[in-house]
């Protein structure tokens, strides 16, 4: 969503957003499914019997796939094409015209370098299924829109307070960072919380949070981690997030109209947390000034040394390249430029640029060498940057209140008032 969003901001070309009536009622169903007879419908004659489905309902496993299957193949028919990198993603590319649709179940989003075709093409959508019109970008999957002079500012703000709302603590007294400098080492000998399912259910809403607050990111997978057996210092530790959104309730993403060059940013925490010792790897992605990818991730397993874990760090982030790469060409982006990587740790920059494989990485799985193939091919360019330039730190670890907010301010969050550029990248 945020890489079409930078293109059509790029490109000023139009975003409409279409909602489909019942998307679900639409599917054929392909297997054979009965229904018990619902309340207040039960055939007086046969009130044993069962309904045998012709079509999806709500409720069924099979109804999602199925509307989008009904969905996908009339519009192949149109003349679209499903995109190999995301199959949400539909492409349609006729001499100058270039048409982009974006489904997520009953909300789609479509984009094209021409009115004519749009307004062609939602009239044939009208025809065949019951959808409205909403017009212009405004509201999606819980997100705010603001139009800026520089692109459009996404923000979750209404979602965000439904969330205070539902921890019953939409006047707490706010905080500057999500989680303390110092996290908590030993927890087991903490008393339980008495209301898992709770914490299940806010730690949860804060995932779909950090869909445009990527400041979250590190602070949500940390309380994750413990959904499956909360003590109480993680209820404390969420309720201190929950106090630092309410104080940034107005923060999003801005999506703003620049080059279209991919740069990215790896960093890792070399054995940060204690109780099993393995290292945390963070990583992000910027189209131009527009932060589109981001991620926090532990590593599968124990490296031996800070050079391997940022080594892995690099090969993590070198897949999620590639895929990118294969996306923005679907998109007809012109890449005639090696993607660059950035890294602060000199020892995994030599270790991924050398091809020869040393005793000391006989270890390593040999899956993380492949970054060395895209390198030598000319695909990504690793480079160094200074640890206090370093954009992906925000992911990785608790930070004091000072160094978290200037990192945040490299991943360009903001007002919808305010427009930020992205980090130097040639620094």
């Amino acid at each position: 969503m945020r890489i079409l969003l930078t293109i059509a901001v790029m490109h000023r070309w139009p975003i409409v957003q279409l909602d489909v009536s019942n998307a679900f009622l639409h599917g054929v169903l392909s297997e054979t499914v009965f229904m018990k007879q619902p309340a207040g419908f039960v055939d007086p004659q046969h009130p044993h019997h069962v309904f045998l489905l012709r079509k999806a309902i709500s409720g069924l496993k099979q109804s999602p796939r199925q509307w989008f299957t009904t969905f996908s193949d009339y519009i192949i028919q149109y003349g679209f094409k499903t995109s190999t990198a995301d199959p949400s993603l539909l492409l349609f590319h006729k001499d100058t015209t270039q048409l982009y649709i974006l489904v997520y179940v009953d909300d789609i989003l479509l984009t094209d370098n021409s009115q004519t075709t749009i307004d062609q093409l939602i009239t044939a959508l009208h025809s065949q299924f019951s959808m409205r019109t909403l017009g212009k970008l405004n509201q999606f999957l819980g997100l705010q829109a603001a139009y800026t002079e520089n692109g459009i500012h996404l923000n979750p703000t209404s979602y965000a307070q439904e969330i205070l709302s539902k921890a019953a603590i939409s006047d707490c007294k706010p905080v500057q960072s999500p989680l303390p400098s110092k996290l908590p080492s030993a927890v087991e000998d903490r008393p339980l919380y008495s209301r898992p399912d709770f914490y299940r259910q806010l730690v949860g809403s804060l995932q779909n949070l950090t869909i445009t607050r990527p400041d979250l990111q590190f602070a949500t997978n940390y309380l994750c981690q413990h959904m499956h057996k909360p003590h109480t210092i993680h209820f404390q530790l969420l309720k201190r997030v929950l106090r630092y959104v309410q104080g940034s309730l107005h923060l999003g993403l801005p999506i703003s109209r620049s080059n279209l060059q991919l740069n990215a940013f790896a960093d890792s925490d070399w054995a940060t947390d204690k109780s099993d010792r393995r290292s945390i790897t963070g990583y992000c992605a910027f189209l131009g000034d527009t932060l589109i990818c981001w991620m926090v991730k532990k590593q599968t397993s124990v490296a031996r040394s800070s050079t391997e874990a940022e080594y892995r760090a690099l090969s993590t982030a070198a897949c999620d390249l590639i895929w990118l790469r294969r996306l923005l060409m679907e998109f007809q982006v012109p890449l005639t430029s090696p993607t660059k990587l950035y890294c602060d740790n000199v020892s995994a920059l030599a270790l991924a640029n050398n091809p020869l494989f040393h005793a000391r990485t006989k270890h390593i799985e040999i899956d993380f060498h492949f970054i060395r193939d895209y390198i030598r091919s000319q695909y990504i360019l690793v480079h160094h940057i200074s640890t206090e330039d370093q954009p992906a730190d925000i992911f990785m670890k608790s930070l004091s209140a000072v160094r978290f907010a200037a990192l945040r301010h490299k991943l360009t969050l903001c007002s919808p008032t305010v427009n930020l550029r992205g980090p130097d990248k040639e620094k």
